[in-house]
């Protein structure tokens, strides 16, 4: 892989895993293994699919809405936002993850963020945490607006580092009324900067945001990177999700990264939306997923308890669309949003 698309997707935990007594919050233990590949997909009649738009700052985003087929004519029934990883659009994990969600009863939302896939906005490729929690605003002011979802029940599901774009979202609006973060990247700044290489690598990637920036303003083009190399001796061991076309190498994703990116992402803090949070959260991932620590870490700031599901031995891509993690976060995120939303699922 290259320009840091997933730059923490291949942590290992390097300290052991806090005691009961030292971690905040209700921790939700499983003991069995996700299994990755036995379970069937699902089954297509258990939903419709709308294809939606709405605003956000000027630009046009194009979302793909998965309604339960189960759902009455005049039901007013929750919703779901699902937002996905680094760099990618809305038929790679979202659409996995909002089908699931609206065979369990849901309204799901997947929508490409501007700049990406189908939406509109430039710069592309643009991995920017401030405007991509900006459109996850948007998103919950449009499911607001829907005349058959049930405003006071709008959650937000997000998948690696969309995780953290939710949370901030959520400080910023309160239509996002509960949080699930499935295989959530939520690094601290110590940690993005010991994986990015340290100060001098720090340094190298302002340069290279600067100079992406100067290029676009003085020509109007972008300069995109290839986000993650897809030749097999640069595919890391169980990242094979962005090079297998049965996964999450689709026509619809460019495979396309701005590094000027790297201006707006270095100035986020991933942790720092945990301390402000009021929105019941849950988180799901596994010490063999990208940066435990991190989820630790983020989870002891939240101001209140937290539910915590821990799977063994399921790497960050598998949560991506293995149907034993998936199942297993999904039934988890439906209960979690049934339980603290209070409403009434098709």
């Amino acid at each position: 892989m290259t320009n840091g698309l997933l730059p923490f997707a291949g942590a290992v935990r390097t300290e052991d895993p806090p005691s009961g007594a030292e971690q905040q919050g209700a921790m939700m233990e499983s003991s069995k293994k996700a299994q990755a590949v036995t379970e069937p997909g699902i089954r297509s009649d258990r939903f419709r699919t709308e294809r939606v738009s709405f605003e956000s700052h000027n630009a046009t985003l194009v979302g793909n809405l998965y309604l339960p087929s189960a759902a009455g004519v005049s039901e007013l029934l929750p919703a779901v936002i699902v937002t996905g990883a680094w760099g990618t659009v809305k038929e790679q994990m979202p659409v996995g993850y909002a089908r699931e969600m609206a065979a369990r009863g849901f309204i799901a939302l997947a929508f490409d963020f501007r700049g990406w896939g189908e939406s509109g906005g430039r710069p592309r490729s643009m991995e920017d945490p401030f405007a991509k929690a900006a459109d996850i605003v948007a998103a919950a002011e449009y499911l607001r607006a829907r005349s058959d979802v049930e405003a006071s029940a709008i959650g937000g599901l997000g998948i690696c580092a969309s995780s953290a774009y939710l949370a901030t979202a959520a400080t910023q609006t309160d239509l996002v009324k509960s949080l699930a973060l499935v295989a959530p990247a939520v690094p601290s700044r110590a940690t993005v900067a010991a994986h990015l290489g340290g100060d001098q690598g720090l340094a190298a990637l302002r340069d290279a945001a600067r100079e992406a920036l100067e290029e676009y303003d003085r020509t109007g083009e972008e300069r995109l990177v290839a986000a993650v190399d897809q030749t097999a001796e640069d595919t890391a061991a169980g990242a094979d999700y962005y090079t297998n076309p049965d996964r999450g190498m689709v026509p619809e994703w460019e495979n396309t990264f701005n590094p000027a990116s790297w201006d707006k992402w270095l100035k986020y803090d991933a942790q720092a939306a945990a301390a402000f949070l009021k929105q019941p959260l849950l988180t799901v991932h596994s010490d063999a997923a990208a940066s435990p620590e991190s989820v630790r870490e983020f989870a002891a700031q939240v101001p209140h308890e937290v539910d915590q599901l821990w799977i063994e031995e399921v790497s960050q891509f598998d949560f991506y669309d293995r149907p034993g993690p998936m199942n297993t976060a999904c039934d988890a995120a439906a209960h979690h949003f049934v339980r603290t939303m209070g409403a009434k699922v098709a």
